[in-house]
């Protein structure tokens, strides 16, 4: 339960910082904060308590099935994970060439500058 209040936390910060943050790092840093909120209850959802998910010979296969994470959250968190780093270096990139280009990384400065 604490994780998915920690993950809603996380997406209404970075829903806060996309929308009423007028520096374009603190809106990139706010959509990381969204992703891992993401992350979070995707992991959330997958976990269940039982005994370590290892299987040996002790542990039947229908005890090792009911106790164990589920593996599909897992992946896609792992997936995701890898998207948000390539989108991060991408947006950090963009905002670099911005910086170069107008002098500044005020979001409200450069739709005026862009028109």
């Amino acid at each position: 339960m604490a994780s998915f209040i920690t993950a809603g936390l996380l997406i209404v910060i970075g829903i806060y910082g996309m929308f009423f943050v007028d520096n374009v790092i603190k809106k990139i840093m706010a959509l990381s904060a969204i992703g891992g909120g993401v992350n979070l209850i995707l992991i959330a959802i997958g976990y269940t308590q039982g005994i370590v998910p290892i299987k040996t010979l002790e542990v039947s296969m229908p005890i090792f099935s009911t106790t164990s994470a589920y593996p599909l959250p897992q992946a896609l968190v792992l997936t995701n994970i890898v998207i948000e780093a390539s989108m991060l270096a991408i947006m950090l990139g963009i905002a670099i060439v911005l910086f170069k280009k107008y002098g500044t990384l005020k979001s409200s400065i450069l739709l005026k500058k862009t028109d």
